[in-house]
């Protein structure tokens, strides 16, 4: 896409700090980094959303986080790592899908918490029912 800033990275008319580039996706440490090595998992395609891509593209993600995290404990030494993906205007203003990988550091200041409700008692039938005839 022309005005895609990741697809531009992709193609190499904009500068990152590139972490890996394969055939399928590229990583590169976020410009805007929540925490130390905060890095992003970019297919080289342009697609909306990494979980409803083709099956080969999503691979590929996963594997290359994969082996990010790996490089990423040998040599930063996190305590752990946060992984997350979001798509749709609600979360976000980048339209290419990606994956973040932040390794975690005891007393990083990050905080990613989910406000929760107890799962109604009639809910969970209903979700895996419904769910369960998609798959």
């Amino acid at each position: 896409m022309e005005d895609c800033t990741f697809c531009h990275i992709v193609e190499g008319d904009e500068s990152a700090h590139l972490l890996y580039e394969g055939e399928e996706v590229v990583a590169f440490l976020d410009a805007n980094p929540a925490v130390r090595g905060h890095t992003l998992v970019v297919p080289r395609a342009h697609v909306d959303d990494v979980l409803l891509a083709d099956e080969s593209t999503a691979r590929a993600v996963s594997e290359t986080a994969r082996a990010v995290a790996l490089a990423m404990r040998e040599t930063l030494r996190p305590d752990g790592f946060s992984v997350f993906h979001t798509t749709g205007g609600l979360v976000g203003n980048v339209e290419h899908a990606h994956l973040h990988l932040l390794p975690r550091f005891e007393g990083d200041g990050l905080g990613l918490s989910l406000s929760r409700e107890r799962l109604a008692d009639h809910d969970p039938e209903r979700l895996v029912s419904r769910i369960g005839e998609g798959l």
